[in-house]
């Protein structure tokens, strides 16, 4: 009982602590190009992944030892390309319209399963991705009568990001947590090192600050992340999640005066619920089929 609650408080501190990194991406995405700041985080996630992996038994040696290197690579192309396009979100769209269109992503991910995993869903969680993508189009539909087609960038990220999810799952049959952890570090940090150069903007003394808390902010969610999933299952974490979206509202509100429509409002939360059943559906249906074996 006591991991368990340090495990939710963990999971509480890596939602915040993303949140905060939200906040600061934004700002920063807003004055350099994505793809730069992308880069220096990446360098510390990286160097934070190397020394890790140094720490585990056999070293790094032994935790990047892969089954499945070609689909570790692409993991982490995905997620070093979604990282980009968020943080471009971020600065065009907004936090708390961009992090809406963002929690669709299970119901993606339950969706893109069915043929690239071969899962079996059923009438239940066909109605919930049914009305989460009702949900989505409520969150996209234009305010002022033409479509903004920015918009198309946060459906894109929530594509990426479950094809990362989807790699992952598949790479899991194989591959420890913490190698596909170090592979998701170092690949990301090897590319953006490989594009990010050619878009070097010189910064001002005070956003290096910046930079650096999104630095120090991205290992310390990571971590605690990690912590949370050593001590719940992931039908346990993947909820409370959507505080994101909750976080992002309150900072993009209160501190970048950001406006939600009622669209907007409603759609997230019809997403949300949907969200929440489909996990829900699959942790039961993952436990009875772990019942029968």
């Amino acid at each position: 009982m006591k991991s368990k609650t340090q495990g939710y408080i963990f999971v509480l501190l890596a939602i915040t602590i993303f949140s905060i990194q939200d906040g600061i991406s934004k700002h920063l995405g807003g004055a350099y190009p994505p793809v730069f700041v992308t880069m220096i985080r990446y360098w510390a996630f990286g160097l934070f992944t190397i020394l890790l992996a140094a720490k585990m038994r056999g070293g790094i040696v032994a935790t990047a030892r892969t089954k499945r290197p070609v689909l570790q690579v692409i993991r982490g192309l995905l997620l070093a390309a979604q990282v980009v396009v968020v943080i471009s979100c971020f600065a065009v769209i907004g936090l708390a319209r961009s992090q809406a269109i963002f929690s669709a992503t299970p119901i993606l991910i339950a969706l893109l399963a069915i043929p690239l995993l071969g899962e079996r869903v059923g009438w239940r969680r066909w109605t919930a991705i049914g009305a989460g993508l009702i949900g989505v189009l409520l969150i996209l539909k234009p305010d002022s009568g033409f479509f903004d087609v920015t918009l198309l960038l946060a459906v894109l990220s929530c594509f990426l990001f479950a094809f990362y999810v989807i790699a992952t799952r598949l790479v899991s049959r194989d591959d420890s947590s913490m190698t596909s952890f170090f592979y998701t570090g170092v690949v990301g940090a090897i590319a953006m090192t490989l594009v990010g150069p050619f878009y070097w903007t010189w910064m001002a003394p005070t956003d290096w600050i910046w930079m650096a808390l999104v630095c120090m902010t991205s290992i310390a969610s990571h971590y605690f992340l990690i912590r949370a999933y050593d001590m719940l299952d992931a039908a346990a974490v993947q909820p409370l999640t959507y505080l994101q979206l909750v976080y992002a509202s309150i900072i993009g509100v209160t501190i970048y005066g950001e406006t939600l429509s009622l669209n907007t409002i409603i759609g997230s939360v019809i997403v949300v619920a949907s969200g929440i059943f489909t996990i829900w559906r699959e942790h039961i249906v993952a436990r009875r089929e772990a019942t029968r074996m």
